[in-house]
């Protein structure tokens, strides 16, 4: 009889770890689609200013039509991608670069530099860069031990069990890891050379 009582004592016990390891993961789980939600809201706030970072440099520049076009583009490309987060990254890598070459042709004129809508732009664009930066590291580390407890012994007899798989980082390429370059410029603010 005690043999017995140690026997299902041990199936309980075995059972509760095995429920507690699934909540686990599905808290987790669910942990990350929050933080790529974040993620996904940054993005699209970003997606929002560009037509009017780029509606306010054609006013300048009106003659870099292939700027605008590429960042349009990119833009609408970048928007489109709906897939895992390493299909997210490659849609926003040329979308990057555009942006950092639309401000490349901002620098070339100094009226547009020195206006108020641009610059209040390129500050809300920078804030977004970070916001989007600090919402890319915190899923990534959610991920990171996500995919910890799906690869780690005994845990990941449970994520086979149940079906839990490594979720994909969101990563930038290399080219293009760093936030367009916002130069906020004081004395060309106010008109000063």
């Amino acid at each position: 009889m005690t043999a017995l009582y140690a026997a299902l004592a041990v199936v309980g016990v075995l059972l509760i770890a095995i429920a507690l390891s699934f909540n686990r993961f599905v808290q987790e789980r669910n942990l990350i689609r929050d933080s790529w939600a974040n993620i996904d809201t940054e993005l699209r706030r970003r997606y929002d200013l560009i037509p009017n970072l780029v509606a306010t440099v054609k006013g300048y520049a009106a003659h870099e039509r292939e700027v605008f076009e590429k960042v349009t583009e990119t833009r609408t490309a970048a928007m489109a991608a709906t897939g895992p987060a390493d299909e997210q990254a490659r849609a926003e890598t040329p979308l990057v670069g555009a942006l950092r070459g639309l401000l490349a042709v901002a620098e070339n004129y100094p009226t547009l530099k020195a206006s108020e809508n641009f610059l209040a732009l390129q500050k809300e664009l920078a804030t977004t860069e970070d916001r989007l930066q600090a919402a890319r590291r915190f899923y990534n580390g959610n991920v990171r031990d996500y995919n910890r407890r799906v690869q780690s012994v005994p845990s990941n007899i449970i994520a086979n069990l149940f079906n839990f798989h490594a979720e994909k980082f969101f990563e930038v390429e290399e080219a293009v890891r760093a936030a367009p370059e916002v130069e906020m410029d004081a004395g060309s603010a106010q008109g000063q050379p």
